[in-house]
């Protein structure tokens, strides 16, 4: 007697969908992205998507708060340095901050290697989610009614290098953050879709310490 397939909880089939749409994005852009099409390539049945996404704009939303789930667990594996919390989100604790005494903590050239994997990690296996999430800002950019989610969904990543940074002795956090978080992203894109995409490979390793070094010395210094 065959055992019956159980059908996987909602939940699942949601970060299904949401993970499919992302990586339709990231091959085909935005004219890729159906709801038939996801159906397909995640292998569910015709009107699975649009029955968890009625619109466009719902699954485009979904996309959002998927690949900020995934960034801010990312960004997580940087916060080992002795305890670091969030500075600045909803409802987290916003510590005094005086200016940091005598040198730069010793922890930061820990901080420089993490972001420098972190980076390494987006630009290489990484790649597609980056690309999607770049032509995905496009379209908040546009539509006024993804405009807040796709604002909501960048916040914790935000919050998140702002605990990192304050730990660090950033003065400013939550300005620190905004530096940091705007110069990954330029280079993010330099690399993956810029000038460079396809003129230099990908940083390796030591490279990308290097610049880490620099710019957290830049916004600490700043901030």
């Amino acid at each position: 007697m065959s055992t019956p397939r159980t059908r996987p909880p909602e939940a699942d089939r949601r970060t299904l969908i949401a993970d499919t749409a992302i990586d339709l994005v990231a091959a085909a852009g935005l004219r890729g992205l159906t709801h038939r099409a996801v159906d397909g390539a995640a292998g569910l049945p015709a009107g699975s998507t649009s029955y968890y996404f009625r619109t466009r704009t719902a699954l485009i939303g979904a996309c959002y708060a998927r690949l900020a789930e995934l960034d801010l667990g990312d960004v997580g594996d940087l916060s080992g340095f002795g305890g670091v919390g969030e500075v600045g989100g909803e409802g987290s604790p916003r510590p005094s901050l005086p200016p940091p005494p005598g040198p730069a903590p010793a922890d930061r050239e820990a901080a420089a290697a993490a972001l420098a994997g972190l980076l390494h990690r987006w630009l290489t296996v990484g790649r597609a989610r980056q690309l999607a999430r770049f032509e995905l800002s496009l379209e908040a950019a546009r539509n006024p009614e993804l405009e807040a989610d796709f604002h909501r969904a960048g916040q914790g990543a935000r919050a998140r290098a702002a605990g990192i940074l304050a730990a660090l002795g950033a003065r400013r956090p939550e300005e620190a953050a905004e530096l940091l978080v705007a110069w990954t992203d330029g280079l993010l894109y330099d690399r993956l879709a810029g000038a460079l995409a396809r003129s230099r490979p990908a940083p390796d390793l030591p490279e990308l310490t290097s610049i880490t070094r620099r710019m957290l010395d830049a916004v600490l210094v700043e901030g």
